[in-house]
């Protein structure tokens, strides 16, 4: 383990945060609001830590596999517990395992909450919240590699870490230019929902902070009754586009932007995404006609929540807690499979779930002949066993991962099996809302601090997808070899 090289990029990515922290802190002496000291303080923390990093280069810049690992599941825990603290200094949120709790909601992009009275949080903390679910969503480190030089090729192991999917592929040459690449559509997408939002005559601050949510596919709202606040159907299907568009593998849209359309709606994972979202639109529609009157409302409350859910946003514009039983039950599978690979959504995710089915469809064909020689071809290319045996052991780890965590979340006795199976899925695939008392017209203020901390722990690992953080408690991870 190089420990001087791992302490050198933490020490960056905090610094970074601190400028971050700049943006809300501005925001409060805009509005004239009080809460200076709950930003000046953590920024002198993060500078004091993190400014050592660039005095005192390491040596050896060697990044390995198990480097950018831990590298990736410190800097989010770390980040974490710093980007909580403007909430407790403020007493916005007095307790600091319910801060941790929201600023891990933030970062990880999952949206629960635990404040049941948002409207009233100052407009600084308000954008500090959203701020983190766009920042979080293409990834912090991402952003370090875009904005600071490339140590050397082990970088990749970072990029590889940390992005969300079975596979990562460089756009162009360089890491640091592919992560500009993704960096520049993921602005150039945020700043055109901003505009469309505006257009639609919506507050300017409540435009930025819901595309952050929106880009970030995150869903913090800063109204108590989320973008049903608004109560206007052009708004509701912008921001419902947008979540679906920021589900999509950002291959796609580099592959529009240099003029390759042919090739971009060639990709099989996304047109597989397509189908999910309108089958699943249009049987929640059908199925809730009884609820709304006519079929036109029930298809604008099914696409929106479908795209909030599928793409694990967690926006919502009803109670979808109030639907019948088959529609929930979509949603939950929904939830379970998540957006693609390579965008800022979370869950299973869609590639996962192709090679998955294709797997079990070719293991069913090799046991009616057993002498067939069958390959599992994805996206036009032959699926090696390595990729393969990678997504089978996290699809195990995801299924055991959520029965553990429900388990121990159920013992203090709170909410039922529905809440607490609903919370552990909505946290650990990054969506928010559940249903029952987590639904989305509740909160998770009711859970205990120890199933907070669980629940956290979900957000984490769901969005850093597993295998980070079971790396950085691994005991031979820390080991000399």
């Amino acid at each position: 383990m190089n420990y001087k090289m791992l302490l050198n990029v933490i020490g960056k990515i905090l610094l970074v945060e601190a400028v971050l922290m700049c943006l809300p802190l501005i925001i409060g002496f805009i509005y004239g609001e009080d809460t200076y000291l709950g930003f000046v303080i953590p920024i002198a923390c993060l500078a004091a830590i993190g400014l050592p990093a660039f005095i005192f280069p390491p040596k050896d810049k060697t990044i390995y596999a198990r480097e950018g690992f831990v590298i990736v599941a410190f800097a989010w825990l770390l980040m974490s517990l710093a980007g909580a603290l403007p909430f407790v200094i403020t007493k916005a949120i007095p307790s600091y395992v319910d801060a941790f709790f929201e600023t891990v909601s933030g970062f990880t992009t999952t949206g629960a909450s635990v404040v049941a009275d948002v409207e009233i949080m100052p407009k600084s903390l308000l954008f500090w919240r959203s701020f983190t679910h766009w920042v979080g969503g293409m990834g912090v480190l991402v952003l370090v590699l875009a904005i600071l030089p490339d140590y050397n090729a082990g970088v990749m192991h970072i990029f590889r870490a940390e992005s969300p999917g079975p596979t990562v592929g460089k756009l162009v040459s360089k890491i640091k230019f592919t992560a500009r690449i993704l960096y520049g559509i993921y602005i150039l997408l945020t700043v055109v929902e901003m505009i469309f939002l505006v257009c639609g005559k919506m507050p300017f601050f409540d435009a930025v902070v819901l595309s952050f949510g929106t880009a970030g596919t995150g869903g913090f709202s800063i109204t108590n009754n989320s973008i049903a606040y608004y109560d206007s159907t052009y708004l509701e299907m912008v921001i419902a586009v947008f979540m679906f568009l920021f589900g999509i593998n950002f291959n796609f849209f580099y592959l529009i932007l240099t003029g390759n359309v042919l090739g971009a709606f060639k990709i099989e994972e996304v047109r597989t995404y397509f189908i999910i979202v309108v089958i699943a639109t249009l049987a929640i529609a059908v199925n809730i006609i009884s609820v709304y009157g006519n079929f036109g409302q029930a298809l604008r409350y099914a696409f929106f929540q479908v795209s909030s859910v599928s793409t694990t946003t967690g926006y919502a514009t009803t109670d979808f807690n109030l639907w019948p039983s088959f529609s929930k039950t979509i949603l939950l599978a929904l939830m379970m499979i998540g957006a693609c690979a390579g965008s800022t959504g979370g869950g299973l995710k869609v590639a996962r779930l192709i090679i998955l089915l294709k797997s079990a469809f070719a293991g069913v064909k090799k046991m009616a002949r057993p002498r067939t020689v069958t390959s599992l071809r994805f996206e036009g290319e032959t699926v090696s066993d390595s990729v393969l045996g990678t997504v089978k052991t996290f699809f195990i780890l995801f299924i055991g991962w959520i029965i553990i965590s429900t388990l121990l979340i159920s013992i203090e006795g709170y909410g039922d099996i529905e809440t607490n199976l609903s919370a552990t899925i909505a946290c650990f695939n990054n969506i928010g809302p559940g249903l029952g008392l987590v639904g989305p017209m509740g909160n998770y203020g009711g859970y205990s601090d120890f199933s907070k901390i669980i629940l956290s722990i979900n957000m984490l690992a769901g969005r850093l997808e597993i295998f980070p953080v079971m790396i950085l408690f691994s005991p031979s991870t820390w080991k000399r070899h």
